[in-house]
């Protein structure tokens, strides 16, 4: 009898259904029709395509790790601000600029070594209403858009969206700036959510209700609210949506890549134009 090509001191009637190389018990791979040897199904699976989520992502059981990661990493800061490091973390912290025709330049206006304050102001919560409501729009928002993009597409579109914000916020007034909170990364997610349905064909009535609902709370109350974070984080959440949603399937790894690259550069250049205005 022929002898197993792995074993050869083994002895079998049974080979492969795909390179009909014998085959003993130890080696069969049950298969649709037979059994194949375990390199046959290896290299079936090396060509088969890897699954993924709808815009290219990387499937897990748990789809929602990174929001419940964001919204405890916003938690710890918020105790820590409020209660443990108050005032020290909410003054070094926050989305602080005074220009130069104001008498400085300080904060973000002095140039690098504080441009941090764009990124840790928007995990920086003082008040309890402030960090609940953030966190639980969050909540909300947060899993589909992480289910649809994947966690690391996700997380960049979460944290881009802040950054714009920020920046805007910068480019607007940075001559006298004093903000903090996540309300910009928020609306991006508002702003992505928008760009979801339209892919998706879904239905926009529920989130158009509350992107109205948190515009006019937000143009209402200007004086303890920064609408200048929350446009420029819903802005920047869509585009970075579009570009992550609407990447051709063949070529998506690269434009989904140059997606953020650009949406990053955006930034950058709205960063420089505010330090021109008000650096010194």
């Amino acid at each position: 009898m022929p002898r197993c090509h792995r074993h050869p001191e083994t002895a079998t009637g049974v080979s492969c259904t795909r390179c009909e190389r014998p085959v003993c018990p130890k080696c069969m791979v049950p298969a649709a029709v037979g059994f194949q040897c375990p390199e046959c199904v290896g290299a079936g699976h090396a060509g088969a395509r890897r699954a993924t989520t709808r815009f290219g992502g990387a499937p897990t059981a748990d789809g929602a790790l990174v929001t419940k990661l964001l919204i405890g990493v916003n938690l710890a800061v918020w105790v820590l601000a409020a209660y443990v490091l108050n005032p020290k973390l909410g003054q070094v912290w926050s989305l602080y600029s005074v220009g130069a025709l104001r008498g400085g330049p300080e904060g973000i206006a002095e140039g690098p070594d504080q441009w941090y304050r764009l990124l840790t102001a928007t995990f920086l919560h003082l008040e309890w209403w402030h960090i609940g409501t953030n966190m639980l729009a969050l909540l909300i928002l947060g899993p589909a858009l992480e289910q649809a993009l994947g966690r690391l597409r996700f997380l960049a579109l979460y944290l881009l969206a802040g950054l714009g914000g920020s920046v805007f916020a910068f480019l607007v007034d940075g001559d006298w700036l004093g903000s903090l909170g996540a309300s910009g990364a928020i609306f991006g997610l508002i702003g992505a959510q928008v760009v979801l349905q339209l892919r998706t064909r879904g239905p926009l009535g529920p989130v158009l209700a509350l992107l109205v609902f948190n515009a006019v709370v937000t143009f209402s109350r200007t004086d303890i609210i920064d609408w200048r974070a929350h446009l420029g984080g819903l802005l920047m959440g869509a585009l970075v949506a579009f570009g992550l949603m609407y990447a051709p399937r063949e070529r998506r790894g690269l434009v989904q890549g140059l997606a953020l690259a650009g949406a990053l550069a955006v930034e950058a250049g709205m960063l420089l134009t505010g330090m021109g205005l008000y650096g010194g």
